[in-house]
C-alpha cells in the first residue's frame, strides 16, 4: 500500500470499557476509494474499532489520523467535521422528525475533496424514502430506518464512512439495496470501512478485509485470500 494514497490511519489503538481491555493495538490503514471490511465473530472488536476511530469509545491509547490530521482525543462532531461519517448499528434516527427533515439534519459542506451528495440522488438509492419523505422516522420499519441512517450520513459528504453492521435484521432485497448503495459509494470514490456479520456480502463488496480476534488484527488481504484459507475461516469467522 502507497502512504500517499492512505486516507486514514490508525496505530497501535487502544481501547476500555470501565477496565475492560477491548482493543489490543489495532493498526489499520484505509487508502483512498476502497471498501475495508472489517470480519470477525460478536465481540472481537469490530465495532469498538469503529466507535473509537469515531471518539464515541475515547481510545486509552495509539493515534488515528485522517489525512495526516490527528483525530485521536477528539469530540466527535469534530471527527464527523474532519470528514468521517458514521452509521451506527443502532441507527439513532430522529423519531420526532420526518424523513425529510432527518436527511436535512445530516448535510454539511464537502471537506478535502471529498465527494458532494443530496437529498435526490438519496431517493434514487432508496426510492422508499422518497414515497415517506414527510413521514415521522419514527414510524418507520428497522429496514427503512437503516436506509435513512446511511442516507443522512451520506449527507455529510464523508471522506470515509464507517458502517456498522448495516444488514442486521434486514429483509433480502433490502440487504442486496444496501449492497449496492455500498458499491456506488465506493465507485464515486468514497471510501468505507465496514463491520459486517454476513461474510458473503462483505467480501462480494469489499476491496480488502481484516479479520479481528480478541481486540486485534488477525489477517489483512483480499477477499480471495481470505476465501482461500479455510483453517483461518474456520479459527476466526465460524460460529
Amino acid at each position: 500500500m502507497s502512504e500517499d494514497n492512505t486516507l486514514l490511519s490508525v496505530d497501535q489503538l487502544h481501547a476500555h470499557y470501565g477496565k475492560s481491555h477491548i482493543l489490543h493495538g489495532v493498526s489499520l490503514q484505509v487508502q483512498r476509494n476502497e471498501v475495508l471490511s472489517l470480519l470477525g465473530r460478536n465481540g472481537s472488536g469490530r465495532s469498538t474499532t469503529l466507535k473509537a476511530i469515531m471518539g464515541l469509545v475515547p481510545p486509552t491509547g495509539g493515534s488515528v489520523q485522517l489525512q495526516g490530521r490527528e483525530l485521536s482525543g477528539q469530540r466527535p462532531f469534530h471527527i464527523c467535521r474532519a470528514g468521517v461519517g458514521y452509521v451506527p448499528e443502532e441507527r439513532e434516527v430522529f423519531a420526532n422528525l420526518t424523513v425529510d427533515e432527518n436527511l436535512r439534519m445530516g448535510e454539511q459542506p464537502t471537506v478535502g475533496g471529498s465527494v458532494q451528495w443530496n437529498v435526490e440522488q438519496m431517493f434514487d438509492y432508496f426510492p422508499r424514502l422518497k414515497e415517506r419523505r414527510n413521514t415521522l422516522a419514527g414510524s418507520l420499519s428497522g429496514g427503512e430506518q437503516q436506509m435513512l441512517t446511511i442516507c443522512r450520513s451520506l449527507l455529510g459528504n464523508p471522506l470515509v464512512l464507517l458502517i456498522d453492521e448495516p444488514t442486521e435484521g434486514l429483509a433480502p432485497k433490502i440487504v442486496a439495496a444496501v449492497g449496492e448503495c455500498i458499491q456506488d459509494m465506493h465507485r464515486r470514490g468514497v471510501s468505507v470501512v465496514l463491520v459486517e456479520q454476513k461474510l458473503a456480502i462483505a467480501l462480494k463488496v469489499s476491496t480488502r478485509v481484516c479479520v479481528m480476534g480478541h481486540g486485534r488484527i488477525v489477517f489483512e488481504g483480499t477477499p480471495q485470500a481470505l476465501k482461500a484459507d479455510q483453517q483461518l475461516l474456520a479459527d476466526w469467522l465460524a460460529v
